[in-house]
């Protein structure tokens, strides 16, 4: 039997009929839903007179347009409201499993599949959404659909699908202090740029990946769509059995030990062949900002903005215009206007708790509007109030919210406003993704976090080290 990347093991074992086209049907073990792609899913199953094909492989939870402040209020948008009633609605009269705005463990739908147990190695997992590559972090299968492709794995829990190239990149060696998972993505994306990974499926290898916590990993992939691919994921190791272990979803007795023979075998074999390889020093990688409209605009923390004449393609120069910036000018002098900590790529525990070690007996700059944490889900917040880090965001200057997805989108009550500039540790910096005009630089929540004291960007390292 021939080698095989870990893609191709999940490929292979999901494969219900293969076509000499070179497409094949796939079989979906989970699909997770929100409910900004799902309306006209569910109303083409009513109007085909269809039923789920499996239920239980499905479960929701309404996060876009969830409000993070003053939830006993209520949704007061009424297009947000008519969003989030009509999942209810359609879960309800579908009996699929809806984690409600009011459930403890609502949050933001990458961020509960992992930590319910409802994401586990081996699985495939679509979502109406881009960056469901993110569960691929536990050794899955996992990529964003659209929504008539959400209706069809409703109603067939199949999908057509054609497979990708295997690329592999290796981060080799070990991280510098002050450097985390985040700005290890956003210097792989400024290395092969956001379509470096078109076609392909990217497996993240190397000691550099190993060290990284599951959070860190989950981080990783998340933005592996903003490198131009629709798949990223990490071999299942022993990090990855030792988060999966109790969670409430997660095989239980008898089913673990089975479970665990199952996916000791989700990597790459030593010989497998990719397509593509790409090695990453580990100890070239600083702290990252993002100073442009992509997120594969961006440098370190240390540099200066680029010029247009050098070499640079021609998105650079209305880049520069649109998020109000010069040439040459030093990233340490960009003074921001808010701070977003929070989103699907870093809203877990393990990002809530660095920044709140920068944070600590310091205060909000006074030029910093709104500084705000969002955690990623009910439990993430609950733990994060039994250690004291809500106290230590509040006594800072910060706000603490409710889960959601937040400020990463304007779909919500969180939003930009025309001119105003941001650190966040979301996944995009499109314009208007914040807000119509806002201006966004993806950072680490560790560097957001030492941005909201100086008032502009600073290496976080300075903190660690006082």
């Amino acid at each position: 039997m021939s080698a095989k990347t870990l893609y191709d093991k999940l490929w292979d074992s999901h494969i219900v009929r293969e076509d000499e086209s070179g497409t094949s049907l796939i079989y979906i073990d989970r699909q997770l839903i929100h409910e900004v792609t799902s309306p006209q899913a569910f109303e083409g199953l009513r109007i085909a007179g269809r039923t789920p094909w499996r239920i239980s492989a499905n479960v929701a939870v309404p996060d876009h347009n969830i409000p993070t402040k003053d939830r006993h209020l209520g949704i007061t948008d009424p297009v947000s409201k008519l969003q989030v009633d009509t999942l209810s609605k359609n879960c309800s009269n579908f009996e699929i499993k809806e984690f409600s705005m009011s459930d403890p463990n609502q949050g933001i739908v990458h961020v509960i599949g992992p930590e319910q147990g409802l994401t586990l190695p081996g699985m495939t997992i679509v979502c109406g959404d881009s960056h469901t590559s993110t569960h691929g972090a536990l050794g899955a299968l996992a990529f964003g659909i659209g929504t008539s492709e959400v209706e069809h794995v409703l109603a067939t829990q199949c999908l057509v699908q054609k497979k990708s190239k295997n690329m592999l990149i290796k981060v080799n060696g070990n991280l510098n202090r002050g450097v985390t998972a985040k700005d290890m993505i956003l210097y792989i994306i400024g290395q092969i740029g956001t379509a470096g990974g078109t076609g392909y499926a990217i497996e993240f290898g190397g000691n550099a990946i190993q060290e990284l916590s599951m959070e860190g990993r989950l981080t990783v992939c998340n933005m592996s769509i903003e490198a131009g691919a629709r798949v990223g994921m990490i071999a299942v190791d022993q990090i990855t059995l030792e988060y999966v272990k109790g969670r409430p979803y997660a095989p239980s007795a008898d089913e673990w030990d089975k479970a665990i023979t199952s996916w000791q075998y989700l990597k790459s074999d030593e010989d497998a062949h990719f397509d593509k390889l790409i090695e990453i020093e580990a100890s070239s990688i600083k702290p990252m900002v993002t100073w442009g409209t992509s997120p594969e605009m961006v440098t370190d923390i240390d540099s200066t903005l680029p010029y247009p004449n050098n070499g640079y393609n021609t998105t650079l120069q209305p880049a520069l215009d649109y998020m109000g910036l010069t040439s040459g000018t030093a990233i340490k002098d960009i003074k921001l206007d808010k701070i977003f900590i929070g989103s699907c790529t870093n809203s877990r525990i393990e990002d809530l708790r660095s920044a709140a070690a920068i944070v600590k007996g310091r205060k909000v700059a006074k030029n910093i509007k709104l500084a705000m944490v969002v955690p990623g889900s009910g439990p993430v917040k609950q733990q994060a109030e039994a250690e004291g880090l809500d106290k230590i965001f509040l006594k800072a200057g910060f706000e603490w919210r409710d889960p959601g997805c937040s400020m990463c989108l304007a779909m919500n009550a969180d939003y930009l406003e025309p001119g105003e500039r941001c650190a966040s540790t979301s996944n995009r910096n499109f314009e208007g993704r914040q807000g119509q005009g806002g201006r966004t630089h993806l950072v680490s929540p560790i560097m957001a976090a030492a941005a909201a004291i100086e008032g502009h960007f600073v290496n976080a390292l300075e903190y660690l080290d006082n």
